[in-house]
């Protein structure tokens, strides 16, 4: 039961971040191969990281290929779509960014969950830090490949609480999981990310920094 919920968490996680990726290639203007490639790469990139630090090679996506086709049949129906309805785009901008958002939160949250528990399967469970750290980074890892694809400085680097949710939700998981079970853990660890996403998203929250004038926003 406890395996297939984190199976259906990485398709879910899959699908969002698949979604988020190819939508944001599309509004930079990519061809089909770019839209899909970017897709893919948000989608796979943080656990192929994450693996590759844990010492399994091949990464697991070689392995497991479904989740990868998901990934590319997703941001090719997102393309379609976008393809269809290109000149209803800039006049949809705003449910776009917010539909952008939610994939994006809800992509972050499962894959957080995920890569954690792809640490505790390995001997290296009990470290927490190193645990917690491949959750993150499976969550953030996808995202940030994919800005410099796009030729922008990664979202997760200056905007809004990202990482920061992640984090918190990784570590909530880890405690809740070793003290009371795996179920708790998800149902708690992942509304608590995806709330703080949408809400630094909503009210603009960010992390302090310093504002150089004439720097880039």
């Amino acid at each position: 039961m406890e395996s297939m919920i984190i199976t259906v968490m990485e398709i879910i996680g899959t699908v969002a971040f698949a979604i988020s990726g190819s939508i944001i290639a599309a509004r930079y203007g990519l061809d089909l191969f770019g839209v899909v490639l970017v897709g893919c790469v948000t989608a796979v990139c943080g656990g192929m990281i994450r693996d590759v630090m844990l010492g399994s090679f091949p990464p697991m996506i070689f392995s497991n290929k479904l989740l990868l086709l998901i990934a590319a049949v997703t941001s090719i129906l997102v393309f379609i779509i976008a393809y269809l309805n290109a000149s209803k785009i800039e006049k949809l901008e705003k449910r776009i960014e917010t539909a952008n958002i939610l994939f994006d939160a809800i992509g972050l949250a499962t894959f957080s969950v995920a890569g954690m528990e792809v640490a505790f399967g390995t001997d290296h469970g009990g470290n927490a830090l190193l645990t917690v750290s491949m959750g993150v980074i499976t969550g953030i890892g996808g995202g940030i490949v994919r800005d410099i694809l796009v030729d922008k400085i990664p979202y997760v680097l200056k905007k809004h609480i990202y990482a920061l949710a992640s984090i918190t939700g990784s570590v909530i998981y880890y405690l809740l999981r070793i003290n009371i079970s795996k179920i708790c853990g998800l149902f708690v660890a992942i509304p608590v990310i995806i709330t703080i996403r949408l809400l630094a998203a909503r009210y603009h929250w960010k992390l302090p920094r310093i504002r150089i004038k004439n720097g880039n926003e």
